[in-house]
């Protein structure tokens, strides 16, 4: 989790979040993974020195009440800017999708912003479909809890 966690950072980084310079990634990635909360892969250029960590994938499970089964949600996909558009994430997206055919999912899902384009691209290409007649709400409950 050491090398997905130097790639999740960045990934934080990149949507706006402060650099982690005291290893809280790691120890949040290694809590979500320990809790069978989170899975993590990663995609790696292999060099004669070490495997060196290109791009990461998150998935869980979620349980799907009205078929009485589960589905999955691919919660977060980064690939480093210097390596996009060399089919990384589409592979990245590929394990996420075997690993919940194996686990016997009968849906893979994503969320992502509307103007992310070259995202909604691949999603679209690997056969995802927009969700109609839902509204996606949220009710932030840290700043719920400070204002009480």
């Amino acid at each position: 989790l050491a090398a997905a966690s130097d790639l999740f950072n960045q990934y934080r980084h990149h949507y706006g979040e402060p650099p982690d310079e005291d290893e809280r990634t790691l120890g949040w990635l290694t809590d979500m993974v320990q809790s069978n909360m989170l899975t993590v892969y990663t995609a790696s250029l292999d060099s004669p020195v070490a495997a060196h960590p290109i791009g990461l994938a998150t998935g869980h499970a979620i349980p799907a009440s009205l078929a009485l089964g589960r589905f999955w949600q691919l919660r977060d996909l980064y690939v480093l800017p210097r390596s996009r558009r060399r089919g990384t994430a589409a592979v990245l997206v590929g394990a996420v999708r075997e690993a919940a055919l194996a686990a016997g999912a009968t849906r893979l899902s994503l969320v992502t912003e509307p103007d992310n384009q070259d995202a909604l691209g691949l999603y679209r290409r690997l056969g995802f479909k927009p969700v109609e007649g839902l509204t996606s709400l949220r009710l932030d409950l840290a700043a719920q809890a400070i204002r009480e």
